[in-house]
């Protein structure tokens, strides 16, 4: 590139961005957990999935963002399908949800969290869920650029920071690793195979991400001793220390076992029979360890303490058939339930009053892959009523009903559309297997 060109991409980089926070700022109102303040809705896009500038290639990923005319014009929404649910009666949440995902995405390529400074960053857990969005309504280009980015963060033992900057250039703090984070890119990588409708795509998306497949697995196998054990402690998706080990993040690494006993097969790898012990032999250990105490948050822990944990032990991410894990995840609403009707992120979380909309539409995922409609159904509509005057969905919802903190939120709105998209096609909703 010669040193012109090179100026005038700096420079379009510089306006987009410019550009970019010009338009969403003043659109977002977003205040840390320990200082909410209770009288101030959340503030979220004027248009969901509106286009923020045209012009500047992403850095890193050669792409040119399309024009705010063809965003408007639905055109990229049109490339792909979109799920319908029927029982909310014409609702646009999923088709504001999928829009601010792409939103979400400028100007890298990849999904930030939300759009507030302390959200604008790529975790992998939300990258995850984003990615298995995008694939399930056939965005599968974007799908893959989350893999992309995943693949050139992960160093060579495999494991994860808690977050990255969007533009490539590493973490923005010293938060340290997270274990589940080799867990979420397998799984990741499983849901994008899953949607994929000829076995050579399958095989060569396999191929294509053998180096993240790879290092994820090894650094499981590592912080369990090959199925043996549970791994040390570790934050997961609470963003807090930890001291002792979750159950979360025991069932986000055996959801990347479970992946990758699939993934292996899709190449006739005969490391999928080897993985596939593993993870046999890790569920077990997770079961034992967790079962006798009704699968708390902690090892140990009360019952009254369960999180999603539990859920992220069920389909569609590990899939156990243990039925004291199935019973657990069941009863785990009651645990969890705000005044709202929201769910918080854990029975042990603290009494505030206030609902968290991932966990709601985490849990409305397994709900549509076990049993009847309605409970995944209720769930959404729940989603759908707690929106913000601009249609997105925020991170929290008050005991009033009233919602707060960041909107926009990339989790909840990828668990949004794969929900609907386990509603109309069921929960593998491909061909995966």
């Amino acid at each position: 590139m010669s040193a012109e060109a090179r100026r005038r991409a700096s420079a379009g980089m510089l306006a987009m961005t410019m550009l970019v926070g010009c338009y969403l700022a003043p659109r977002f109102w977003v205040q840390s957990h320990p200082t909410l303040d209770t009288t101030t809705p959340a503030i979220s896009l004027t248009g969901s999935g509106t286009a923020l500038s045209q012009g500047a290639t992403a850095a890193g990923t050669g792409v040119i963002p399309e024009s705010p005319e063809i965003r408007l014009s639905g055109s990229w929404l049109a490339g792909g399908r979109m799920p319908e649910v029927p029982e909310l009666g014409g609702s646009t949440m999923v088709q504001n949800a999928l829009r601010d995902l792409e939103t979400l995405s400028l100007p890298y390529g990849v999904p930030v969290a939300g759009w507030a400074p302390a959200w604008r960053y790529v975790w992998p857990r939300d990258s995850a869920f984003a990615a298995s969005a995008l694939a399930r309504t056939g965005h599968i280009a974007e799908a893959r650029r989350i893999l992309n980015f995943l693949s050139t963060a992960q160093p060579a033992s495999g494991q994860f920071e808690a977050r990255y900057r969007p533009d490539g250039s590493g973490p923005p703090d010293d938060r340290g690793l997270q274990l589940d984070g080799s867990g979420w890119a397998v799984w990741a990588t499983d849901q994008l195979a899953s949607q994929l409708p000829a076995k050579d795509d399958r095989r060569q998306l396999v191929t294509d991400f053998d180096g993240l497949l790879d290092r994820s697995i090894d650094a499981i196998l590592v912080s369990t001793g090959n199925g043996t054990t549970l791994p040390p402690a570790s934050a997961d998706y609470w963003e807090t220390p930890e001291r002792r080990v979750t159950l979360a993040t025991c069932s986000v690494l055996l959801t990347g076992l479970r992946s990758a006993e699939r993934l292996y097969g899709a190449t006739n790898d005969p490391r999928q029979f080897l993985v596939g012990l593993v993870a046999d032999r890790f569920e077990r250990t997770v079961l034992d360890a967790f079962a006798a105490d009704g699968f708390p948050r902690h090892l140990g822990g009360p019952a009254r303490s369960v999180d999603l944990g539990v859920t992220f032990m069920v389909s569609p991410f590990a899939g156990t058939g243990d039925r004291a894990a199935l019973d657990a995840w069941r009863r785990s609403p009651t645990f969890m339930r705000r005044p709202a009707g929201g769910l918080a992120p854990g029975g042990s979380w603290r009494r505030d009053g206030i609902s968290w909309t991932p966990t709601v539409a985490t849990y409305a995922m397994a709900a549509a892959c076990h049993g009847p409609r309605a409970p995944a159904v209720e769930m959404l509509r729940w989603l759908d009523q707690h929106r913000t005057a601009a249609g997105s969905l925020p991170e929290k919802v008050l005991a009033n009903g009233q919602p707060a903190s960041v909107a926009p939120l990339a989790w909840t709105a990828a668990a949004v559309v794969i929900t609907a998209d386990e509603l109309e096609r069921g929960c593998a909703g491909g061909n995966a297997g």
